[in-house]
């Protein structure tokens, strides 16, 4: 009998990446039609599903977990630690607020224009700190996004708005994205924006280059040994995670109608930091699932505070639970303790004790798994 037809029907970790396709297939598919049906949500969503406030409320948490999942490919991909993530996000904001407020362009020409100037910012940036590693990495990206954030907040009346802000010109925009009534638009833009990014994320991890990333991650030393040069492959994770944070970014001023500096601040870094651990580093449906767990935490946790349930409790339970950081504080230290890996660690988890308990890949054995797809 020949190889081929002695060959065995496909096994089912071969037939798992169709069944994951189809199912974020149905699922992209019904957040596309949400919009359309009155669905109550008691307690996460202000309203039935097709009123503007929760529309707006999801199309945030689209944007947020897009720039989650870009954060995704530099610490979970590529290893990379940074502490000015906010910086590309950033240049998003402003970028397009500043080219429609003072160019007058268009929207996808201003679009167009940040995003070609937010990439070459990523790729200067990504070229000075990678000649480090480690923490001294961290502290040259934290270094270059606090030098943005000052040049945001120190130029009061400027093109950046100071403190103050900047408006968003709506005048260059479609009517179609213009109102509350558009707000569907809006949450629909903000869906796709969500599967492009993922899209991009994914054939970035697939390709030669991402393998080479992913395995600088296990064991850089052994990578420049074989031969391979790391530097090429991180900075381009660094320059595709930067445009793509700063895509996130645009759809975030279009949501807020206008960009505010904390959105080139080094808490916004530390947020989305905050949401790839939540969700499961390494994971890319993990990093969306906790940019979108945590933006619906921080944005309902307020109103639960000022709930009058929460007003009538004792002291000892009002004062913590009157303040949303502390929830989530306490909620990250939770998933940190008791769910390594994070949200996707966990489902992992209840997936092979259904399958009856297949171990995890020791670093090692990753390492040769990645450098074979390589």
């Amino acid at each position: 009998m020949s190889r081929r037809t002695a060959s065995k029907a496909p096994s089912p970790a071969d037939r798992m990446p169709w069944a994951r396709m189809a199912g974020g297939a149905a699922v992209v598919a019904a957040l596309a039609v949400l919009p359309l049906f009155a669905i109550e949500v008691p307690g996460i969503l202000p309203g039935p599903t097709y009123t503007p406030g929760s529309l707006q409320l999801l199309a945030l948490c689209f944007a947020m977990a897009a720039a989650a999942l870009s954060y995704h490919l530099l610490l979970g991909a590529a290893g990379l630690l940074s502490f000015g993530h906010a910086l590309s996000f950033g240049a998003g904001v402003y970028g397009l607020a500043v080219i429609l407020g003072h160019l007058g362009l268009p929207l996808v020409p201003a679009a167009l224009l940040a995003l070609a100037l937010a990439c070459m910012l990523a790729l200067a940036v990504g070229s000075i700190s990678l000649r480090v590693g480690g923490i001294p990495f961290a502290m040259v990206t934290l270094a270059f996004a606090q030098a943005g954030s000052v040049l945001v907040r120190r130029n009061p009346g400027g093109a950046t708005g100071g403190d103050e802000g900047l408006s968003l010109a709506t005048g260059n925009l479609p009517d179609a994205l213009v109102g509350v009534v558009n707000t569907r638009n809006l949450y629909w833009l903000a869906l796709v924006v969500l599967v492009l990014v993922y899209a991009v994320v994914l054939w970035i991890q697939s390709s030669r280059a991402g393998h080479v990333a992913e395995a600088v991650r296990e064991n850089e030393l052994r990578v420049r040994v074989l031969g391979l040069a790391p530097f090429a492959p991180k900075l381009l994770a660094f320059t595709v995670g930067g445009a793509l944070a700063s895509v996130a970014g645009m759809v975030y001023l279009l949501l807020q109608s206008g960009a505010v500096p904390r959105s080139v601040s080094t808490d916004l870094t530390i947020t989305l930091l905050v949401m790839v651990v939540l969700g499961g580093v390494g994971s890319r449906w993990g990093a969306i699932v906790g940019g979108m767990v945590y933006t619906l935490l921080d944005q309902r946790l307020a109103a639960l505070a000022a709930s009058p349930a929460v007003k009538e409790l004792p002291p000892v339970l009002r004062i913590p639970l009157s303040e949303p950081l502390f929830i989530l504080g306490t909620l990250f230290i939770l998933v940190v303790m008791f769910m390594p890996g994070g949200l996707a660690g966990a489902a992992a988890r209840v997936r092979a004790r259904r399958r009856g308990g297949a171990p995890a890949l020791e670093p090692a054995e990753r390492l040769e798994k990645v450098l074979e797809d390589a």
